[in-house]
């Protein structure tokens, strides 16, 4: 599946990509790489997470991250790019759910199933360029 052209060139380094590389920091400043899905519109960048994982709380407690484009085992493919991370609140993931699945299709639903039966609840995450 070919990922659809982002509509901004806030994030030329992903163009193309399925999965990015979104690094997060410990409070001791040290990098923890995650291979995620990701959607562009417009300048933002949108991630999906379930809402017991770490990176939620890196985020929470320092919103600095870079990403970078990566195969879906974390290879990272090239230059990385600097951001600013927040968590959206319920109402705000709407549009963040909107992108990845326009970008995603059934692969997306399919995700969203297994986070279902695994009692998962969904958090979206907003990037924007630093």
């Amino acid at each position: 599946m070919t990922s659809a052209a982002p509509t901004s060139t806030a994030f030329p380094n992903l163009t193309g990509h399925q999965f990015m590389s979104l690094t997060t920091f410990r409070k001791s400043g040290e990098p923890v790489a995650t291979p995620v899905w990701f959607a562009q519109a417009g300048d933002r960048l949108y991630v999906v997470s379930l809402s017991t994982a770490y990176k939620l709380k890196r985020i929470a407690h320092n919103p600095a991250v870079t990403v970078a484009p990566c195969t879906m085992n974390g290879r990272v493919l090239g230059d990385s790019a600097s951001g600013t991370a927040r968590i959206l609140s319920e109402a705000e993931g709407k549009i963040a759910d909107a992108a990845l699945q326009k970008k995603y299709g059934i692969q997306k639903i399919l995700f969203a199933f297994l986070w279902k039966l695994q009692r998962g609840t969904p958090v979206f995450i907003e990037i924007l360029p630093a």
